[in-house]
């Protein structure tokens, strides 16, 4: 029965699509309906639960699907960069790419897409929110309860526009006619709204919900982010004690994937089977694929592809070659290897390097302290190298040249004098255990298959705990909240003065491939110039909201020092920024400016009756106003 009320839920609100789509540049304007009708629709819960469940959908596009946008988030980040070294005009070359006329939303990018769907999100749930008058419930607690779910929503998107963007329209009210004097409004403000309707949220909406739909602890850690995010970091304790006390981690191993040979907790956790099982207690927020009603041109979009985004393009035989010379390695062995253990393919995946990560992701962070856990490469069952691969390419089995022929199924040797594109695309390391996902509809060229996967969990909540303690100088509690995720994985715990550096280490070696990391360091970048505070890090460096994108005008480009903690980071941990990294399509070029994305310019050109201000650095800065300030109110009880 639940899951043919998803059907019926996910169909009417594919029926309100239109009302959500443009074939104009005018991003925010609505179409007129002409077979569908709201107010036969939004009349009751199950109706207004129709358009959220639009909301949850698109939740799922942002993880799922090849270059799926996540990895934008990633390769703007210290984690990872875009990797696919044969494609010109991706966000390589941010100088030259990150603008607000090539604003991306394909495989070299998907910046436009977080604002697209973004405002996508909102009205869907403005849509719920402004219609809950003229709906009939069956109690207060139901009506609270779908207007919880609606501000989660509304709160979801605008918690990341604002960290991508900074100040952004505020929409509180569903567009019913064509609308094009929209004015940017300040990100502080947008802030302090989400965090009333999250706390309203956070009261009312149930504990237990179904896999993809948000529940109280889901709001919950939304909220953590959003006080976190205001510098109300009393708050996002008393709300992370709460939910962890809900939500414990999971400690002991679990499900069937613990009977399969060399694998660990870690594999347990981010298993297919830990993410359906109602008994894993860890997780709080999923995006689901929904493949009995994911029809037509989605159907691929129903496969997380994290092995295709997330591995080394290892079945480029040019790239990958054997001492003796020949090509080492193809998608397919010979038929009589199928399935064995120098099938790549099948064992590991196919990967094409679109997301390649960084020296930090790979080294830095897993230093003696880590030399026992679970999530890094010192455990070669959890992380594999390229070197765990097997010459697989069967003209080699069957050449006649024994110099060559005894390749065949033997361990892969680095190229000597490997190319740097090459290098970069084909040859690093990844975590296996988080990246796996086996596809059983597939026979060959397995890029990753169905399965839920995590927004939220309990881990997260420690470690969002453990920042908030770091703002307020409690490095006792800072460390103990840092060594309840740390012990779980093996590592040794900390103790004495935590940096932001053992912050931000412990959300990648535990959120790789989860959060939006450069929404994250946008934050803590936001919060060290509104605070004051001395960045430890950087000898006790200082940072202003007044020059937070530096010096601006177009073609700038600045990349002092001391002008963002964003960039500063950057410089210190993305070694292909930092080194300028050359690749046959580009240059690895950052500025101090992209701590922001630019609007996009279309958004900003046909929006002719208003302001939507450009962000500082890129063309079209010029001509802003001073943000329209948010009326906050208290959400309608």
């Amino acid at each position: 029965m639940k899951n043919q009320n998803k059907k019926k839920y996910l169909l009417l609100a594919l029926a309100a699509f239109p009302l959500l789509n443009s074939c104009s540049d005018s991003w925010l304007e609505p179409k007129p309906l002409s077979f569908y009708t709201p107010e036969n629709t939004y009349v009751n819960a199950e109706g207004l639960y129709a358009a959220l469940v639009a909301c949850e959908r698109n939740m799922r596009h942002e993880y799922f699907g090849d270059g799926a946008p996540i990895l934008t988030e990633m390769y703007l980040a210290d984690i990872a960069v875009h990797g696919k070294t044969d494609e010109g005009g991706s966000l390589v070359d941010l100088d030259q790419e990150l603008l607000p006329s090539r604003t991306k939303s394909d495989m070299k990018g998907k910046n436009r897409w977080y604002w697209d769907e973004g405002f996508k999100g909102i009205k869907y749930a403005n849509i719920a929110i402004n219609r809950l008058d003229i709906a009939k419930f069956k109690d207060d607690a139901e009506r609270n309860a779908v207007l919880g779910h609606a501000y989660f929503q509304r709160a979801y998107r605008y918690y990341k526009l604002t960290h991508q963007f900074g100040d952004v329209p505020f929409l509180t009210e569903e567009i019913t006619r064509p609308k094009l004097d929209f004015y940017s409004h300040d990100r502080w403000g947008i802030l302090e709204q989400i965090k009333r309707d999250l706390e309203f949220a956070y009261q009312w909406v149930p504990e237990k919900a179904d896999r993809g739909k948000a529940n109280k602890d889901a709001c919950g850690m939304l909220l953590m982010k959003v006080c976190s995010a205001l510098g109300d970091f009393d708050r996002a304790i008393e709300v992370g004690k709460e939910v962890v006390s809900r939500h414990p981690l999971m400690t002991e191993r679990f499900t069937n994937n613990k009977n399969k040979p060399n694998t660990n907790l870690m594999h347990d956790l981010h298993s297919v089977e830990a993410k359906l099982d109602m008994g894993n207690t860890e997780g709080i927020l999923y995006v689901v694929a929904y493949p009995d009603i994911v029809e037509g041109s989605d159907r691929a979009g129903k496969r997380i592809y994290t092995m295709r985004n997330g591995l080394p393009y290892w079945a480029n035989g040019g790239a990958i070659k054997t001492p003796a010379g020949p090509n080492g390695t193809q998608i397919t062995p010979a038929n009589e290897d199928k399935g064995t253990q120098i099938d790549n393919d099948y064992n590991y995946g196919r990967g094409i390097g679109t997301c390649r990560p960084t020296n930090y992701y790979q080294y830095d962070i897993w230093t003696s302290r880590e030399k026992e856990d679970l999530r890094g490469p010192n455990n070669h069952d959890s992380w594999k190298r390229m070197e765990d691969l097997y010459y697989n390419n069967p003209g080699l089995k069957t050449n006649a040249d024994p110099n060559v022929s005894q390749w065949y199924g033997k361990h892969l040797v680095r190229p000597a004098n490997m190319l740097a594109n090459d290098s970069v695309r084909c040859w690093f390391m990844w975590p296996h255990y988080k990246l796996f996902v086996p596809d059983p509809t597939q026979t060959q060229d397995f890029q990753g298959g169905e399965t839920p996967w995590y927004i939220y969990r309990s881990a997260e909540a420690y470690l969002i705990m453990a920042e908030c303690y770091y703002w307020k100088g409690d490095h006792a509690n800072a460390a103990a909240m840092l060594n309840v995720v740390r012990q779980r994985a093996g590592a040794e715990s900390l103790s004495g003065e935590i940096t932001i550096a053992d912050v931000l280490a412990e959300r990648a070696r535990e959120l790789y491939y989860e959060e939006n990391r450069h929404v994250e360091l946008v934050r803590i970048s936001y919060l060290y110039a509104k605070s004051g505070k001395p960045c430890e890090v950087f000898g006790g460096r200082v940072y202003k909201l007044d020059n937070f994108s530096g010096p601006g005008g177009t073609g700038t480009n600045c990349k002092d020092s001391g002008v963002n903690f964003y960039y500063d980071w950057m410089m210190r941990c993305n070694n292909f920024f930092r080194d300028g990294v050359e690749v046959s399509k580009a240059q690895y070029r950052i500025s101090t400016h992209h701590v922001l994305w630019p609007i996009p310019e279309s958004a900003i050109t046909s929006n002719t009756g208003g302001v939507i201000n450009q962000n500082i650095g890129y063309p079209g800065a010029e001509n802003k106003l001073t943000p329209l300030k948010v009326e906050l109110t208290d959400p309608a009880i």
